[in-house]
């Protein structure tokens, strides 16, 4: 029985949809716009959809077959292209390559190249963020391309990112399994968008999916994409659906935050199981992106006794498609996709990278046993309003200091005697207040100066990175005690706690996790604002903040403010001053 479907003024539609968690929301549809013009693409690869034109063709070495089609339980058909090593047509193990966002990147006129990829690094087999065709099947693999619902010439309504496309890719992969080329093992890989499809996927555990390539992918579409911290982000979220086109209708998420601000049925249907997921798994994540909360979310609850973890510097397209990184997945691929003993069950667990300046890490590929890393010592850094500082010790004596909440700032700051690295979760206790308003936007960044207190970034895409950073919408600060830690305050955001006049009111941030290190006579700073603090970057980040007026920060006596802090002592350290990190 078909939906009803509730036309609206606006010229969208209401679907209501029940969810695994037993919710029945209203789910708004926009219609798809018409086909833009290639060459306004705001991402090269992103959003262009070629006519339906079913052929098979020779290219490189390579068989293609052009826009398969494969049906799914429902009767939707999807379209998908098939590429394998034309010397090799079957016995194959398959790579699913699994989002919205266009199967045929290279057919577009506009020149097809990654950004901050060398030109020529990908082919134009390549589908945005996925697998490269011309690698994977030289080496042995054939690559599946797909169109998701409602995407370029597939059937259906576009949803993103969500429960269907847990359905349709379990569907797809017990496809793959049966096709005379297969040799019944399959895999998804892709990072970023379709990475976070990889999570309802693998949530569903079809019988054929073999392991899983997960390069960052947000987990949780409401806490760490549309509205981190309870702050309505709607600027880049529309630059990432403003490209979508398909026969159907498109989900509307950003819309729904509008009207559905509040975590409801629909917000926690965006919030993959996880640990449903028991395949052999290989996480990345990137301490400057956005992505880095949800993979390192999805990797410590994944339940999978085989998961490995490596978090680095880089931008996450240059991290894709460098070939030592390659390399390192056609090990993990081939043990698990072709029975092929290597050696990878000896990689470590977890590795990452310890930032130190600018394009310069401290430490790279550092093995560890778990993240976040077990030897942790979390420290407490008090603040002092008094004269702007950061102390081992609590302050005794009451202070405030104030900024503008649009347009102002105040800071905190230490200096360090000895080397100290910080990797894991940093979190933030203080008391606030906002004597103007009912309401707050408080965007945190922790950062790293040198010894005359000048700002020393890290460089993501030859940008300087603003640095560890955290949000709250104070009236959001009520947390959910079943998701929280010691470690990890997470906010609730089922309801609203509007101030009253004058109320001061304390606050539990988390900063998305970091990795650097300080070394003796640098400084780390705590930095309040009102707003998002970035220069120069191509992604076009806004939130829809509410301040009015001043912001207060209380410190000292019962204001017992502090930034906790996961210090990393050395693994080996002797008397006379060695250290080993």
């Amino acid at each position: 029985m078909e939906p009803e479907i509730i036309k609206r003024d606006d010229g969208k539609i209401e679907i209501p949809e029940t969810f695994y968690n037993g919710g029945t929301v209203n789910v708004i549809y926009r219609p798809s716009p018409e086909p833009v013009d290639p060459m306004k693409l705001t991402l090269d690869g992103l959003g262009f959809y070629p006519e339906l034109n079913q052929r098979s063709y020779i290219e490189d070495g390579l068989l293609v077959d052009q826009d398969v089609p494969i049906k799914m339980r429902d009767g939707i058909t999807l379209y998908a292209d098939l590429i394998r090593p034309k010397d090799q047509l079957n016995d194959l193990p398959c790579i699913i390559s699994w989002c919205f966002y266009g199967k045929r990147p290279g057919d577009s006129p506009k020149n097809w190249q990654i950004f901050g990829v060398p030109p020529g690094t990908a082919s134009k087999m390549t589908k945005f963020e996925g697998p490269d065709p011309e690698y994977w099947c030289n080496q042995g693999y054939a690559v599946l391309n797909v169109d998701t619902r409602g995407a370029g010439n597939s059937e259906g309504n576009l949803v993103i990112w969500g429960e269907q496309d847990g359905r349709d890719g379990y569907d797809t992969i017990e496809w793959v399994a049966e096709q005379p080329w297969s040799n019944g093992r399959v895999t998804i890989f892709g990072n970023s968008g379709l990475c976070m499809c990889q999570w309802w996927i693998g949530a569903e555990q079809p019988p054929h999916l073999t392991c899983l390539g997960a390069w960052e992918g947000t987990s949780d579409l409401y806490r760490e994409f549309i509205c981190e911290g309870g702050i309505p982000a709607p600027g880049f979220n529309n630059f990432v659906m403003s490209d979508a086109r398909g026969p159907g209708y498109i989900e509307d998420y950003v819309q729904m935050i509008k009207e559905h601000p509040l975590i409801d049925a629909y917000w926690e249907s965006k919030i993959p199981q996880v640990e449903k997921i028991k395949v052999p798994v290989y996480c990345t994540a990137g301490w400057s992106h956005l992505h880095l909360r949800g993979s390192l979310n999805a990797f410590r609850k994944i339940r999978s006794p085989k998961k490995w973890l490596r978090v680095h510097r880089d931008f996450e397209w240059p991290d894709t498609y460098s070939w030592w990184n390659l390399e390192d997945l056609k090990r993990f691929y081939d043990r698990y996709m072709k029975d092929i003993h290597n050696g990878w069950e000896m990689t470590p667990k977890v590795r990452i990278e310890v930032i130190d300046a600018y394009d310069y890490d401290f430490q790279v590929n550092r093995p560890e046993t778990s993240f976040p890393i077990k030897r942790t010592e979390y420290k407490k850094l008090y603040l002092d309003a008094s004269n702007g500082s950061l102390n081992d010790e609590p302050i005794a004596v009451e202070a405030s200091a104030s900024y503008d909440g649009n347009t102002g700032e105040t800071c905190f700051d230490i200096t360090f005697t000895e080397d100290v690295e910080l990797t894991g979760y940093m979190k933030l206790h203080a008391w606030v207040a906002a004597p103007d308003h009912d309401d707050a936007d408080i965007f945190l960044t922790v950062l790293k100066l040198d010894e005359e207190g000048e700002w020393i970034p890290t460089n993501v895409l030859g940008e300087p990175h603003p640095g560890a950073w955290g949000k709250i919408r104070v009236s959001h600060r009520e947390l959910d005690e079943d998701l929280s830690s010691d470690f990890q305050p997470v906010m609730a955001h089922r309801r609203e706690l509007k101030l009253a006049p004058g109320e001061i009111v304390p606050i539990d941030v988390e900063f998305y996790p970091h990795s650097r290190i300080w070394h003796a006579g640098q400084q780390l700073r705590l930095r309040f604002a009102g707003r998002y603090i970035r220069e120069g970057w191509f992604e076009p980040f806004s939130w829809e903040t509410d301040n009015v007026g001043e912001t207060v920060v209380y410190t000292g006596g019962q204001y017992d403010s502090y930034l906790q802090v996961p210090v990393i002592p050395p693994k080996y350290q002797t008397k006379g001053g060695y250290v080993y990190r």
